[in-house]
This record gives C-alpha cells, structure tokens and sequence, in this order.
C-alpha cells in the first residue's frame, strides 16, 4: 500500500514514520522545502524520543520519502491523510486554511478514486467541507472521480508519541462508506494484530471524539488545581486528597496532579475550539470554558507563591528557573506554563536565569528575550533568591541539594510540579512551597 501525508510536523512526521515502520511505502509532502531538505537528511524539525532513529532507518530503507508538491504524488497513492495545522484564530475557532488548501489541491489533481484522511484535529463538520472543496475543483475540471473523506483523529502524547502510535490504546475511525472502512481496516491491521481496538463510527463522532477526549483530560487537571487552592486554604493536602478519590475506579488516578497549569499544542487549542464550536451553535459548554479560565490563573501560580513569600519585595531578585517545556520529553513551549511565569518575573524587574535539558543546552538562543540560558540546573541556581520547579524533567528529580544550598543566595524551593518532599527540606535548611500541600 501506498499513502501519502501532508505536513511533516508533529503529526503528520510521527505517523507518516509509523507507517513506514510497519512496512507502508509512505511519501510525505511540506511546502517547506528546507524543512523537506533536512528531513531528507534525517534532520527532524522537532524534539521526539526515538523519532529521529525511526526517519533515517526508513529512509535507508526506502520506505519513506519526503517531497513539496502533493500534485505530483497524489495519484500514485491510494490513502492521503491530511495533517497540517490547524492553529486557533483570533476568536479560538480553528483555523481551517491549510485543511481546505489541501482538499482543493486533491480535487485539482486526482483521476482515479483516493481516500482522503483528516488526521489533523478538526471541529465537527469538517469533512463536509473538506468533501464539498475537492468536490468543486472536480467539477471545474468536469470529472467525476470517486473519492471517500474519513476521520482518523490522533491520540498522541508529546514525549511518547512512537509508542502510543506502535501500541494505541485505540484507534478511533470515522468513515460513511463500506470501501473507505475496508481501506482503513487493511492500513491499521498491523496494529490490531496485538489486540489494540479499531473503532469505528460516523465521521461527525469521530471529529468529536478528539476534542472531547482532551477537554475532559484539561477538565481534570484544572478542577485538581482548584482543589489544591482550596486545600492550601483548609489546610488539607492535595496529595492524599488525590490518593482517596484515585482509588475509585469511576474515577482513577491519572491526571489528577496538581500543578503549575497544562500547555501544549493541543489542551489549549482544542479546548478552545470545542466551546468555540458550541457558540457558534448556540450552546454554551461551561464546564469547559472555566477549565480554559482556571488554567489561565493556574499558569501564574507560581509567579504569586514567590511574590508572597518575599512580601511583594521582588524587584531585583534573582530568580532560578528549571524546565521550559510544557511537559517533559519534548522541546514543545507553546502555551507552556513557563511563558506565562518568566513574562510576570521580568515585568516585576526580576532577573530570570533558567534551565532546560532541551530548550538551554550548550547554551541555545534563549527562548525569551530577557532572561538568561545556563548549561545546566547547578548554574541556573547560582545566586538565585528562588528556585522554581516548572517542568518535571527527570534530572531534576534527586538534584545534589546541598550543592544547591551552596549555590543558591537563599534556599527557597517553589514546587511547581510536587515532585519533592518539603518536609526532607525543611529539614536540610530550604523553604519549601508546593502546589495545594503542607
């Protein structure tokens, strides 16, 4: 089988190389044709455990092919996903342009029938309109070609993005026609082999499936957030408040960690773009949209910890600040918490000094204007008044503390992921403060 991807970013990369894995002759297609260039090489344009390894074996194996003009593959191929961005516009609404750039160009240039799969993340009713554009450019050319759009929504995690592709939890499927469903059993075969379930539906649920698998996913950490305020309060500790309601089976222990806020590109967009789709459909989706607000304060929770520990004294202090990226295992920042923090410390006249195994190693042009990279968590500390702990990287778990006491003006420890005991601080000389614990 061949299939064509168009986009090479997160997506579009991770499962155009999945599928070559699997033994797929797979093209992938980018405007950009320096990005296009370097993939060429096995230069990859992001940060991914295990991807870059995956892209240079398939294409030593010719199984995998990166080009910059759709045209001129699509009627080699027998499935095209679409998987280009879909970014949020000024109003949240996901902006479709490159989704429907792509249909048009599909309608320009098929002659026999083609499976066009959305994979990038789509309001409901997307595939009407990706249907109806590639319909239109047919008709212009006054062919009648038969074609099928299906949904095929991905579930990938940032940092474990090849696995959860090799080995899904589910693949989830939208099509309307038998032949389409037919395709789509015949690509994913080599993942149903070890029992990961396709489920198949309508093309609309399947849409709606995505945005609301990550809406209830930020709903669960923001509402874990607010229980942590109030625990602060009370005097209760978030820790073994998420223990007991973890224990139920209705409910479960994951995403229940309290902490700084969520980031990404897809909690933020997509949770933005589910109330947005409701709006414009005259139904409002509370819960969701005060998910997005909690999250927005949460990002700043940090920020006020430290203000209220020196009193509101803070101008001129030097602030330490480990992890860039909104989670581990990746170089990703959009929304990313530490954004939100490090814009609060500079506009307090704080001198930002931070660290990243990823985004600051070998001393990378910084991020953000006005703060400055070090080479490692040790020189970040250095001088500093605070540390705070932003994102969870591994090697921040057991750092040397007394080399850290050492380093640090004043040993305080904001916690922005509740990663350490603050009672072993307290105990080793560190003013310790977490997320909604004593």
């Amino acid at each position: 089988m061949k299939i064509a991807i168009v986009g090479t970013g997160y997506v579009g990369l991770v499962t155009g190389t999945c599928f070559a894995e699997m033994g797929i002759d797979v093209t992938c297609i980018d405007i950009d044709s320096k990005k296009i260039e370097k993939l060429r090489q096995g230069i990859i344009p992001i940060y991914e455990p295990g991807l870059e390894e995956l892209v240079r074996k398939n294409i030593a194996r010719g199984r995998l092919v990166f080009e910059t003009e759709l045209a001129a593959v699509v009627r080699e191929v027998e499935v095209v996903f679409s998987a280009v961005g879909t970014p949020p516009g000024d109003d949240g609404a996901a902006d479709l342009r490159q989704v429907l750039e792509v249909a048009r160009t599909i309608g320009r240039s098929i002659d026999r029938y083609v499976l066009v799969v959305t994979k990038s993340t789509v309001p409901v009713g997307t595939a009407g309109k990706v249907c109806a554009a590639i319909g239109r450019e047919l008709s212009v050319r006054g062919l009648d070609v038969d074609f099928d759009v299906a949904s095929n929504p991905e579930f990938l995690k940032e940092g474990s993005a090849v696995d959860d592709f090799m080995r899904p939890d589910r693949i989830v499927v939208g099509v309307d026609s038998d032949r389409a469903r037919t395709i789509m059993e015949r690509l994913y075969r080599p993942f149903t082999l070890n029992g990961h379930p396709v489920l198949f539906m309508d093309v609309a649920s399947a849409e709606m499936a995505k945005y609301a698998a990550n809406a209830m996913l930020a709903i669960r950490i923001s509402f874990m957030n607010e229980v942590a305020g109030l625990c602060e309060i009370v005097g209760a500790d978030v820790n073994q408040v998420r223990r007991a309601i973890g224990a139920d089976p209705r409910i479960g222990s994951k995403f229940l960690y309290a902490g700084c806020g969520y980031g990404g590109s897809c909690f933020p967009k997509d949770v933005k773009a589910l109330y947005n789709t409701a709006r414009e459909k005259g139904f409002r989706m509370r819960v969701v949209e005060a998910t997005e607000e909690t999250n927005e304060q949460q990002k700043k929770i940090l920020f006020e910890k430290f203000q209220a520990h020196f009193d509101g004294d803070i101008a001129g202090r030097t602030v330490a600040l480990w992890g860039l990226s909104f989670k581990p295992e990746t170089d990703d920042m959009r929304e990313a918490p530490s954004l939100a923090i490090i814009t609060e410390l500079l506009a307090a006249e704080c001198k930002v000094r931070v660290y990243d195994p990823i985004l600051t190693v070998e001393r990378a042009p910084c991020p953000v204007e006005g703060m400055e990279c070090c080479s490692d968590k040790y020189e970040a500390a250095e001088g500093a008044d605070a540390l705070l702990l932003v994102t969870e990287w591994k090697e921040f778990r057991m750092p040397d503390w007394a080399r850290l006491r050492e380093a640090m003006k004043q040993p305080v420890v904001i916690d922005g992921r509740n990663i350490y005991d603050g009672n072993a601080l307290r105990e080793d000389g560190f003013s310790y403060c977490g997320i909604g614990v004593k």
